[in-house]
């Protein structure tokens, strides 16, 4: 009696999960400013869904990647791959039209306007963004301030402006640049429950930190960045594993 093969769902069933797609790729990337040359060949990857940092000392060409990244300098090369879309040649607003958001370091809050102005303003550029009502929810602190001037809100408050902000817009990869810096401790860890509670709802999160006892609470990967370029990848899980070679890296 000839053997059974085996049924047609056993052979489609896959042995794993696939793993998520891969979202942003970086490759080779270099940057300058002015005649600075500032990124030598910056690779990375991100996957959708996910929250990775890069994790650096001052001035070693993270906050240059996330803008190399969005097109707002003017002068860069290599490749920058969105959802498998080219970006390299693309103006700054064409690559926010394609769902990248970017939430600089000195947050940009405009001071004339009231937050529920400052929350207005960037026009959306894709279906799916929160709407105020929803952004209100997340930070019940902007929602009692609603008119206030956003300059006269703390620098927490302000971080949750300029955040809340591009969470209208509809983008779907969000670049962070120390969301932290210069906080108190309270408001760190509501920025971190803030960064889990993204990931929750698919956002996906490129975050430039040097505090990588912080990054440890949110991401699932680490790139260590020297000169412009990456050296080393952590994964999470690994971290501890890693903490000396870390801490020789960011000079702690």
């Amino acid at each position: 009696m000839p053997k059974c093969a085996r049924p047609i769902w056993a052979r489609a069933m896959p042995d794993a999960a696939a793993p998520p797609p891969e979202m942003l790729r970086v490759e080779g990337l270099e940057a300058w400013y002015g005649e600075s040359h500032v990124l030598h060949g910056m690779s990375f990857a991100v996957e959708q869904g996910q929250v990775v940092t890069l994790l650096g000392r001052n001035g070693v060409g993270k906050t240059t990647t996330l803008r190399a990244v969005m097109g707002i300098l003017p002068k860069r090369r290599g490749a920058v791959r969105f959802n498998g879309q080219e970006l390299i040649h693309l103006p700054s607003n064409r690559i926010a039209r394609a769902g990248i958001a970017y939430c600089p370091e000195e947050r940009g809050i405009f001071a004339s306007l009231s937050v529920e102005e400052n929350l207005l303003l960037p026009p959306i550029v894709q279906p799916g963004g929160m709407s105020v009502d929803e952004i209100y929810a997340i930070f019940p602190n902007l929602s009692e301030r609603r008119k206030s001037q956003g300059t006269k809100l703390s620098g927490g408050e302000q971080q949750m402006l300029a955040i809340g902000r591009i969470l209208r817009t509809g983008a779907r990869l969000l670049l962070l640049d120390e969301p932290t810096e210069g906080l108190a401790p309270v408001i760190v860890q509501q920025i971190g429950a803030l960064i889990r509670t993204l990931k929750t709802k698919g956002f996906t999160i490129l975050l430039v930190e040097q505090n990588f006892r912080f990054a440890a609470t949110v991401a699932d990967r680490h790139y260590v960045v020297e000169h412009g370029r990456v050296v080393d990848v952590i994964a999470n899980d690994r971290l501890n594993d890693n903490i000396e070679k870390l801490q020789e890296y960011l000079g702690v």
